[in-house]
């Protein structure tokens, strides 16, 4: 008993802390209190669901949703509330309070007739989505699970993406963090910063649908083809080390020294004043900027088995990325801008030099999607 209550408080504790950011969405272990059976009784003919109370009736409005059902049948059976207003509001709150019904459902509209003790009640729901869009929502939980779900769908050029998040407690500006991250996660995929929206089902509450569309910069299959170019590039540049067994540090010794000879630097926009930000640029293109020599170099360290993420900050004031590095547990600094890009900086130094950063775990994130568990 002393267990439960401890693990009753911590999670207490857990839902009252401020939470900003990517951090706004809880990482550690969690326990979901769920208001409705998730399958409600079935009648004798199994097109037909009974209920005999609110939160039955609830949970077979939501399970009639939940199989994209425009229409059907729930017997009331001994039913002691007002059939009428409970109808109503059983529908209302699958309709707007409940995550998937406020991302899937238009409207629901009831009616009942009564014999004796039974009521029958007919239900009719409009859909703004397609069955399609219903079933293929995705339960995460936390913002890691959000973040990696995002490198998938824009690893696949995808247009939109629909996830059920347990206990939400972020806002729109989160996710669109947690976006842009997931971007910079992607390098063999990053050919541009989609626009996206972001909305979230209902506007409040715990749990909640997170839709996310995305509108890319070129036709998708455009994007698969430059994509599967710069694949292509990066595994021919590495062959030289990847035929042999290096230590960590030997291998970051080699590429840096191949650098000159892999990826190109070039600051000058397109003639459509486009900047040169992608790895594609760096390594198949006419030169990459300093957002795209970071991108290529986290490129090929990933496929080096090396830790390693693209860092978003300013030099003197003005937008700049770079890399950051771990080596046998020590985080180092590189920028292929510098003339010097071989020398690994401390965070220290690289701040004595005129740059500033945000601190994210950015680096533990990319190093689970070298090393899955």
């Amino acid at each position: 008993m002393r267990a439960v209550k401890r693990r009753i408080i911590a999670i207490a504790l857990a839902l009252c802390l401020p939470l900003g950011g990517c951090a706004a969405l809880l990482e550690q272990s969690y326990v979901v209190v769920e208001p409705h059976a998730e399958h409600p009784v079935i009648g004798e003919d199994p097109s037909t669901l009974r209920a005999g109370s609110y939160s039955e009736l609830v949970s077979a409005v939501l399970y009639l949703v939940s199989q994209c059902m425009e229409e059907g049948t729930i017997q009331l059976v001994d039913y002691e509330g007002d059939v009428g207003a409970d109808l109503n509001a059983a529908c209302l709150e699958v309709a707007s309070e409940d995550p998937l019904g406020a991302y899937a459902v238009e409207f629901i509209k009831n009616e009942y007739t009564r014999i004796l003790s039974t009521c029958e009640a007919s239900i009719t729901i409009s859909y703004r989505r397609a069955p399609e869009q219903i079933r293929s929502l995705v339960n995460v939980t936390g913002a890691t699970a959000i973040r990696r779900e995002m490198g998938d769908a824009l690893m696949d050029f995808s247009p939109e993406l629909a996830l059920r998040v347990g206990y939400f407690t972020g806002d729109k500006q989160s996710i669109a963090q947690l976006v842009r991250q997931a971007y910079y996660d992607t390098p063999g995929a990053a050919l541009g910063m989609p626009e996206f929206t972001v909305e979230l089902y209902p506007d409040r509450g715990s749990q909640r649908v997170v839709e996310i569309v995305l509108t890319y910069p070129q036709e998708p299959e455009t994007l698969r083809r430059k994509s599967a170019e710069l694949s292509d590039a990066a595994r021919a540049a590495l062959i030289p080390m990847s035929t042999q067994q290096f230590s960590q540090g030997r291998r970051v010794e080699l590429l840096l020294e191949q650098l000159p000879e892999i990826i190109r630097w070039n600051d000058a926009p397109y003639e459509d004043g486009a900047r040169r930000c992608t790895a594609w640029d760096a390594l198949v293109g006419e030169g990459a900027d300093h957002e795209g020599l970071a991108l290529a170099l986290q490129l090929l360290c990933s496929q080096l088995e090396l830790e390693c993420a693209v860092t978003e900050g300013t030099l003197d004031g003005s937008p700049h990325f770079w890399n950051t590095l771990i080596l046998n547990g020590e985080e180092f600094q590189v920028d292929l801008t510098l003339e010097e890009y071989k020398v690994l900086r401390s965070g220290v130094e690289l701040a004595q030099m005129g740059y500033d950063w945000d601190e994210r775990p950015e680096i533990e994130e990319a190093a689970e999607q070298i090393h899955p568990e």
